[in-house]
């Protein structure tokens, strides 16, 4: 597209790949350069704020709450050369055009550069939501102005995590731990997290019994001989399943009116009923009919790829951004549902094509969003273009994550044009007698899809992996009413319930956005937050809470319970989409939440309670850092109060009579340290917070950490134990400990196994000077020892089969330090497709990284050596090829030695006795906190 005749334009986007993109479809007269994301942010520490700041007293939160919450924006060191490349560009162009996405992020960063460019020519704002020749062209024809309501809504929004993180984060470190944060939007996320724990420690499980009943009719018509039905009412009285006990007790819930059978009772049910006449009591039929799902918003492609592709949402907004930035799809952060006609007719198009005339409706499809404020006109996130291109048609150009990502969003928005998918569902009802005279019902259904409509290119999976999938039939015989029926089978089945699931990523961004918590731009990023502060682990799709997160949620519940209540959250969100609208002021919102102006527009809770800052600062002195740092969990069998601490090492058991001093969840001055060690034992890293049952605590409370006994030693009569201690695994008997070797685990170690441990070190033989010689295992492997001399064993096998003069050899021998070879890399990727270098994969001190030789960068949380791709790793390595090598160390001079002094002691301490006289003690300076608060 060839621009005005000698007028040069710079475009600017966020990253490499869309400034490639885009290139390609501009013609001459256009510099297309990324600016990397935002340029510029609010101070992340001290060292960031510029000296002329640095003694105004809102220097640490980096906004001035007094002027109108004006912000202190400094330029990223990792950007400062990318902004004067753009700053040197931006001199030789007659225009800009400023291409960031649509969204309040994109339009901010639009905001910062002109701030921070200060360009002397024409800058006009370009916004489109698909990268494709039509679009870019269209988005440079129709440019508009920066949208101020949507920068301010973003800024109102960073200004708020900040106030909240820095004036809340500080709490948790003099309370719970230091280094910790808290934030507006995952502390929240958090607190869904524990809550759904803690429903799971206070469950009981309970049994109930059924009939299973395999039933026959006598003269099949169409459909199937036999079906199953399941017992469900005894005498009139259902029988009871899941849903009617109290989960916290176990129990049936009162006034339930149901049947509880337990084994005995099922099974002599059904050996009652058996050789008994069955008989169909009722048959009710009704049409089945399934509407498409939407497309997908921001959310729903999080939870189907994390459903069906098993990608985190990090991975999952990763590779949507590729595929966005490469042309393949539309924008991918948004909550609207809508398609645009060209759209619509596209997806129409191509199902008479691959599906034929009978599955497109005879009108379009349009649907309506659920999210509360949807922001912005945007499409929902679709195929680029005008003409849908299929998997197969792609398959050539992307392949893995993208290839699976793009099929998935292409089978979505095809079934969102198509049919309904029909057919037919039936409910059945049969009644026998028993021998005992009881009535038994058993209840059957079945489900038949005639037409499939959009289950041919669709069907949505489920949280609930025991869940029916919804293409799925249930055929049943064709019956009718009193229709004898034989039972071939009658089966009594147990059931137990089941603790309410954990959250996955997948339903946790599904519970924060029907809570109106968080929008389409921060979900990725939340899941990600809480894993990297330590309050929730991942055990494969199940996020679990840590103790440090039941810490931080007590202690937030107990003292600041509106900050993470859930309808104050959602408050905040709307109120922020308001100011978006430009129907809100953003600094009259910040002053009510800061300072608790009944003025504003904020939350008239925390105005009442004087805003954040009051609040943080006035219920400092009431919160009890012992009390808050304990979970309790049960009383023992001996009455004793069992807890968990939350402590500087990690968290551990303890456990007392009420009112003692080591469990006493009140009192100053109690410390970590309270109770004998007796009282206390390590948790293992690794166990959920619900499998602290009674039974594993008082296993803990063995030898602390738990223990096993092996056997007994057939020379001592002792018994040996395999222990848990604080350097990991042992085995003990009397006296004698050694630690399990790298090659054993304790899940499978045997007695001999355990008995040759315990004979070392053993005593190989003595040299010809009488010395002893030793084989032993230590912190650097086996070795042989004689005197001060070691020398290393090439295996642990060989500390038991040694002999004395393979070990005299081995000590005569000169100590070699072997170098160690250079470990293979992980993985080998290719070559850059920026740099054409070879990329690989490297396993480092601090975990896997990729490399090309000259510039490393580690994966982030969440990436594997496996699952990275080529375009992830070029897009890492830019970054740090952006920020420039890392600086080296200067070398310390080493302190000259300390002359020698000859005058005597006598009159050195006259000398320091003088000095003290005539000089007064200075007092000590405080200490400055090192740590910066995070939001």
């Amino acid at each position: 597209m060839p621009s005005n005749a000698g007028t040069t334009r710079l475009v600017i986007v966020e990253s490499p790949a869309k400034a490639k993109t885009i290139s390609g479809y501009l013609g001459p007269g256009y510099v297309v350069e990324a600016s990397f994301g935002h340029v510029r942010d609010l101070p992340r520490n001290a060292a960031d704020v510029p000296a002329k700041y640095k003694g105004e007293p809102w220097a640490r939160l980096g906004v001035d709450v007094d002027n109108g919450f004006h912000a202190l924006y400094v330029v990223s060191a990792d950007r400062r050369q990318q902004i004067s490349k753009l700053v040197k560009l931006a001199k030789e162009v007659d225009e800009i055009f400023l291409a960031t996405d649509e969204d309040r992020e994109g339009e901010a960063i639009a905001w910062h550069l002109v701030e921070t460019l200060k360009p002397k020519v024409p800058v006009k704002r370009m916004v489109f939501h698909e990268i494709t020749k039509p679009a870019i062209q269209a988005a440079v024809a129709n440019p508009r102005e920066i949208d101020r309501d949507l920068v301010d809504a973003q800024e109102a929004r960073r200004i708020l995590d900040r106030l909240y993180g820095y004036e809340v984060s500080p709490v948790l470190w003099k309370k719970v731990m230091p280094k910790l944060s808290a934030g507006r939007v995952q502390s929240v996320a958090t607190r869904i997290v524990v809550e759904r724990e803690r429903q799971r420690m206070a469950f009981r499980t309970a049994e109930y019994w059924d009939i299973l009943a395999t039933l026959a009719v006598e003269k099949p018509g169409e459909g199937p001989r036999t079906f199953n039905a399941t017992l469900v009412a005894l005498n009139g009285d259902r029988i009871a399943t899941g849903k009617d006990f109290e989960p916290t007790t176990g129990k049936v819930r009162a006034g339930a009116g149901v049947v509880h059978l337990d084994s005995g009772g099922a099974r002599g049910l059904a050996a009652r009923l058996d050789g008994r006449p069955f008989t169909v009591t009722r048959v009710e039929e009704k049409p089945y009919r399934r509407r498409p799902y939407a497309p997908f918003i921001t959310s729903t492609l999080q939870q189907e790829a994390a459903r069906k592709l098993r990608f985190s949402s990090q991975q999952t907004m990763r590779t949507a951004q590729r595929l966005y930035e490469n042309g393949y799809i539309t924008y991918m952060r948004t909550d609207s549902v809508n398609l645009s006609e060209t759209a619509i007719a596209a997806a129409r198009r191509q199902i008479v094509e691959l599906y034929g005339e009978r599955s497109v409706p005879p009108e379009p499809r349009r649907y309506t969003g659920k999210v509360k404020n949807a922001q912005e006109a945007h499409e929902a996130i679709r195929p680029a273009g005008d003409n849908f291109r299929t998997p197969g048609d792609v398959a050539r150009e992307i392949s893995g994550d993208e290839f699976k990502l793009y099929e998935l969003i292409w089978r979505r928005t095809i079934a969102s044009q198509m049919t309904d998918a029909v057919g037919s569902s039936v409910s059945v009802r049969i009644r026998a007698v028993s021998s005992a005279q009881e009535e038994a019902d058993f209840g059957a259904t079945g489900k038949t899809i005639t037409d499939p409509g959009f289950l041919r290119a669709y069907v949505e999976s489920s949280d609930d992996e025991n869940a029916e999938a919804e293409d799925a039939e249930r055929r049943l015989p064709t019956l009718v009413k009193d229709q004898p029926l034989t039972a071939d089978e009658l089966a009594a089945q147990g059931h137990h319930t089941q603790p309410p699931s954990r959250y996955t990523e997948a339903s946790l961004v599904k519970a924060l956005e029907e809570l109106g918590i968080g929008r389409p731009s921060t979900y990725a990023s939340i899941m990600q937050t809480i894993q990297d502060r330590g309050y929730v682990n991942k055990r494969g799709q199940a996020m679990i809470p840590t103790f440090l997160a039941f810490a931080v949620i007590g202690l937030m519940e107990r003292h600041y319970p509106r900050l993470i209540d859930y309808d104050f959250t959602a408050s905040m969100e709307n109120e922020l989409d308001e100011i978006a609208g430009g129907d809100h002021a953003a600094v009259d919102f910040l002053t009510s939440f800061y300072f608790g102006s009944a003025n504003g527009t904020g939350d008239q809770a925390i105005a009442h309670a004087g805003g954040l800052k009051k609040l943080v600062t006035e219920n400092l002195s009431e919160i009890d850092a012992r009390s808050v740092n304990s979970i309790p969990l049960h009383t023992d069998e001996e009455g004793r109060e069992v807890v968990v601490r939350v402590g500087r090492y990690g968290p551990y058991l303890q456990r007392a009579l009420p009112g003692s001093t080591s469990t006493s969840t009140s009192g100053e001055g109690e410390g970590e340290e309270g109770g004998s060690p007796g009282d206390r034992a390590p948790i293992p890293e690794g166990l959920a917070p619900d499998e602290l049952t009674p039974e594993k605590v008082h296993e803990l409370f063995l030898g602390g950490g738990g223990e096993r006994k092996l056997g007994d030693d057939p020379a001592t009569g002792e018994p040996i134990l395999l222990k848990s201690g604080r350097f990991g695994p042992y085995v003990a008997s009397g006296e004698r400990k050694s630690s399990l070797l790298r090659s054993q685990s304790p899940d499978d170690l045997t007695l001999d196994q355990a008995l040759r441990l315990l004979s070392l070190p053993r005593l190989v033989g003595v040299a010809p000077d009488g010395v002893e010689v030793f084989a032993n295992n230590g912190r650097y492997g086996p070795y042989v020892k004689r005197g001060d001399e070691f020398r290393s064993l090439d295996s642990e096998d060989k500390m038991f089969t040694v002999t004395l003069d393979e070990a005299l050899a081995l000590l005569a021998a000169p100590k070699t330090r072997q170098r160690r070879a250079a470990a293979p890399p992980l993985r080998e990727m290719g070559a850059d497709p920026v740099t054409e270098k070879p990329l690989v994969i490297k396993d480092g001190r601090f975990g896997p990284y990729v490399t090309d030789g000259e510039f490393n960068a580690s994966l982030r949380r969440g990436q594997t050596p496996e699952e990275l791709t080529l375009a992830e790793a070029s897009e890492m390595l830019a970054e740090k090829r952006a920020k420039g090598p890392a600086p080296k160390k200067k070398a310390t001079k080493k302190a000259a030695p300390a002359k020698k002094t000859t005058v005597a002691k006598k009159t050195t301490a006259a000398k320091k006795t003088t000095a003290a006289k005539k000089t007064p003690a200075k007092k000590a300076a405080p200490k400055k906190a090192t740590s910066t608060p995070k939001e």
